[in-house]
């Protein structure tokens, strides 16, 4: 597939020579396109010398975008090494950006070669920060299964972020392959550098001379609509490929005599492909791109060599084999051996040059003269200087900065952090980048979990929330919670740190809830109380770093209750009930996914005591307890879980307060909801191995389960009692609407079910 960042670009060369302007309209027809387009990131390039040496040619490389195909620009570069082809200056689009840059600034191509070999799609462009990474906050909301982008509200609007990708984690290999975190100008780097943009305002092409080079060389690659665009010098800049993909005229501008052009191409689009709408999308983009080049090779001149790897094979949008096209870009290279030839440098001479190129990154112990914060509109600055290490007039340490940001961009404030250097009259300059959400700060999100036994018991709910960040200075947020479907549910909480920390904090809440209670004996319904609830509380407490969370509290409310279906005897108790209860629970989560985990452990310990001095009608003590831990070796996954609990004292638990069971993975074999008692011992082992990676999802498992559990004294008699033995065994898909589970369940009693998930059992 022809790179999306190499047709692109051609539009700016003929832009920039006035003879075919490229409109902003076309533009944004590009960027609308790109949107379902995720495969049109583009490719490293190489890069250039310092200087010629007299009477020889000054050499200049061109570097071409592609997507993951760009990697073929480093087995250019290892083939110019062995060939002892010295570059002067180096002109990058895209990839060939990136590439071009890390050259340019003393990386070898083996070295390149090296990390680009350990990156994959996941570690390249999933965003979202780990979740041992989370505040407490968003893990104790982290229980649902939310499906499509996060929305923001603003001035009865609403919005989406501008890219699918904020690329906070492609700026964390983009430093290591580049070195450089301070600002410079690229003629001072070991070998003259230029990167081509486009301003997504003018659709016209803008060439980077200067400025932070892992910030400019994430301008240049940034696929509009796909990752978000780069704000420099007050332009919001996306990938050089829509305007300039073969930046020649930019070489000539940088004094070359000599163009070596890599042109990476793009593969032709099938008649299958083109009867959808991302391979018609990619055509259109390819044709625009295609016109750009023409323009720019119309500049080539005789001497001019280019080189044309066969990528046939590779696809822009494979980064799970980034490096894979290598080889095919040194191989291209080698094959106009005799063409360079005459190009070539003496063995002390070309020594010479190469230590020139790789000049060292200046010392990281030097001190840091200044921080220097952003200005921000919502986020109070003290918290972002309370977040970092780094202070003024002790050393940068570079690794613990790049910890702090990645925290930082974990609070979900913010859509892009990063950092840079400056030299400002022999100052250093510590500059903080962190640029808060355009589509905040009311966010609004959707989900969608349940499942059935496939035996009549079906629950689903429809998950929808609202939340408003930083409502003063101290981050005090609102949120809104509304359920609907077997069970519905309208809740409201204010979370009120008392600390600019965030370490204390007060949360008075609302509940409204109306749910329905199922009486199961001997695998047959009996009845079913309607339930209906209103709650309001108050709770303090107390964050515990970002893996524990601790809260007490009272509560106030009332519950309505009352026998739908079955024989009087089985009727709940009072139709009303007055609330007055106190509680306390401590959580503590470091899992890095809610759903099948594959690392960390959680845990979460509370008590409910319903005391008539508190207004309650009756007097009781539940408590509960619940641990997992996950661990993986390969595509192996072994998870223990464990769930207890019961009543303190001698009274009974009201029958709106009983322990409910049974399901997937909850006693499997069982039908949802189908087991109650006064108290629950029950723990499970789970075994998962990974199958395959496929298109579009995440994960694809087998695997199975042990379980076993005991409830004491259920509702009615013919309930099972002692102990339950169960196994399971499913199938998961990571898909786009979240983890779909189909298992099969049996228990040691003959009963046994199949079933159907959405979202976690």
């Amino acid at each position: 597939m022809r790179s999306a960042a190499a047709d692109e670009e051609s539009l700016a060369a003929a832009a920039r020579a006035g003879d075919a302007p490229v409109s902003v309209l076309a533009c944004r027809q590009v960027c609308a396109g790109l949107a379902l387009a995720l495969l049109v990131f583009q490719n490293p390039a190489g890069a250039a010398p310092t200087s010629a040496t007299p009477g020889r040619p000054r050499i200049c490389l061109v570097l071409a975008g592609g997507g993951a195909r760009g990697s073929a620009h480093i087995g250019v570069l290892k083939a110019l090494q062995q060939m002892r082809i010295p570059i002067d200056c180096i002109a990058g689009t895209s990839m060939g950006a990136l590439v071009g840059a890390a050259y340019a600034t003393g990386m070898n191509p083996d070295e390149m070669q090296a990390i680009v070999a350990g990156q994959s799609t996941q570690t390249l462009f999933v965003d979202r920060a780990p979740r041992s990474e989370w505040p407490m906050q968003d893990k104790a909301a982290d229980t649902h299964n939310a499906i499509g982008p996060e929305w923001g509200i603003r001035d009865g609007r609403l919005m989406l972020k501008k890219g699918i990708v904020a690329g906070v984690r492609l700026e964390t290999i983009l430093r290591r392959l580049i070195r450089f975190s301070d600002v410079v100008r690229f003629d001072e780097l070991g070998i003259p550098f230029r990167a081509v943009a486009t301003d997504l305002a003018s659709g016209e092409a803008v060439v980077l001379s200067q400025g932070q080079l892992s910030e400019v060389v994430r301008a240049s690659l940034s696929v509009p609509v796909a990752l978000t665009p780069v704000q420099i010098d007050g332009r919001e800049l996306v990938d050089g490929a829509l305007t300039d993909n073969l930046p020649l005229d930019v070489a000539r501008q940088m004094g070359s005599d000599i163009s070596i052009v890599v042109d990476l191409g793009s593969p032709p689009i099938t008649h299958e492909e083109l009867s959808t709408y991302v391979g018609m999308t990619r055509q259109i983009i390819n044709i625009l791109i295609a016109q750009n080049e023409k323009k720019s090779r119309e500049l080539l001149r005789p001497g001019d060599i280019v080189i044309h790897p066969d990528l046939a094979e590779f696809s822009a949008a494979d980064f799970d084999h980034w490096a894979a096209p290598i080889p095919a870009g040194e191989a291209a290279a080698l094959e106009l051996r005799e063409r360079l030839a005459s190009l070539a440098l003496s063995e002390q001479d070309y020594a010479a040059w190469d230590a020139s190129r790789r000049r060292e990154p200046p010392p990281s112990d030097r001190r840091i003269d200044e921080v220097r914060l952003p200005a921000l509109q919502r986020v109070n600055p003290q918290f972002v200087a309370g977040a970092l290490h780094a202070r003024a007039g002790e050393p940068l340490d570079s690794q613990q900065l790049e910890t702090d940001l990645r925290r930082l961009y974990a609070n979900g404030d913010f859509e892009r952090v990063s950092y840079g250097l400056l030299e400002e009259q022999g100052h250093r300059v510590l500059r903080i980048d962190a640029v808060e959400k355009s589509w905040g700060p009311n966010f609004l999100r959707f989900g969608l979990e349940g499942g059935t036994d496939l035996r009549g018991e079906s629950r689903f709910e429809l998950f929808g929330s609202l939340q408003r960040t930083w409502i003063d200075a101290l981050g005090a947020q609102w949120r809104m919670d509304l359920q609907l479907g077997y069970e519905q549910r309208l809740a409201t909480q204010f979370y009120q740190p008392l600390d600019l920390d965030q370490v204390l904090f007060v949360a008075p809440y609302l509940e409204l809830q109306r749910g329905a209670q199922d009486i199961f004996a001997d695998d047959r319904h009996q009845a079913r109380y309607v339930l209906y609830s209103a709650r309001t509380g108050l709770d303090l407490g107390a964050q515990i770093g970002r893996v524990g969370e601790f809260r007490a509290g009272v509560l106030s409310g009332r519950l309505d209750q009352r026998l739908d279906q079955g024989a009087q005897g089985y009727s709940p108790g009072p139709a009303h009930v007055r609330e007055g209860a106190f509680r306390v629970r401590l959580r503590l989560d470091d899992l890095d996914r809610t759903v099948a985990p594959r690392e960390g452990f959680a845990a979460s310990s509370g008590l409910l005591s319903s005391r008539g001095a508190l207004g309650g009608a009756f007097n009781y003590s539940r408590w509960d307890t619940d641990a997992v831990v996950a661990h993986s070796l390969g595509a192996s996954t072994l998870e223990f879980g464990a769930d207890f609990g019961g009543r303190l004292g001698s009274e009974d638990l009201p029958r709106y307060q009983v322990f409910r069971w049974g399901g997937f993975l909850h006693q499997s074999g069982f039908r949802i909801g189908s087991l109650d008692g006064q108290s629950l011992q029950f723990a499970r082992a789970v075994y998962r191995y990974e199958l395959a990676p496929l298109p579009l999802l995440d994960r694809f498992y087998a695997g199975f389960s042990l379980e076993a559990g005991r409830l004491g004294r259920p509702i009615a008699s013919g309930s099972p009692t002692g102990t339950m033995k169960s196994a399971s065994t499913f199938l998961m898909l990571d898909s786009p609407i979240g983890p779909l589970y189909f298992a099969y369940g049996r228990a040691r009693g003959g009963e046994s079910s199949l079933y159907l998930y959405l979202g976690s059992p």
